[in-house]
């Protein structure tokens, strides 16, 4: 089973209160996710947010699986185009490797915001969602 996985981090300062954003398309139907995930940077809220669409995707037994993302950033690492050098992505970093090694095949494109629009409007809408 193939999926397509849209996902995209926000964060109100950096760091500062940050949602993830994912839209998952597997057998023709859209899984919508949108999480506060606390106090934390940009960078952080990307790999959070690729981690959480992964799992989703796992759980609904997808094997191959294509990845849309506007973080030019986790792209390229994600990729080995740049190294992680930041103490605090490497263990994320490493939790997405952990997670792509469960899928047969996975491919992972950078793209314009535009077109990520709904993961870039779940993670925004999820960034006002500050614990109470």
């Amino acid at each position: 089973m193939k999926a397509k996985l849209y996902c995209d981090g926000a964060s109100r300062g950096n760091p500062g209160d940050a949602g993830i954003g994912c839209l998952l398309v597997i057998d023709n139907k859209k899984i919508e996710i949108s999480e506060y995930i606390g106090k934390t940077t940009n960078n952080v809220a990307e790999y959070t947010a690729l981690i959480r669409g992964l799992e989703e995707a796992l759980k609904h037994k997808a094997k191959d699986i294509e990845i849309f993302s506007d973080s030019e950033l986790l792209v390229f690492q994600i990729s080995g185009i740049y190294k992680v050098r930041n103490k605090k992505l490497i263990p994320l970093y490493e939790k997405v490797r952990e997670l792509l090694n469960k899928f047969n095949q996975y491919k992972i494109y950078h793209v314009y915001r535009e077109e990520n629009s709904v993961a870039d409007k779940l993670a925004k809408e999820a960034s006002w969602k500050t614990e109470e």
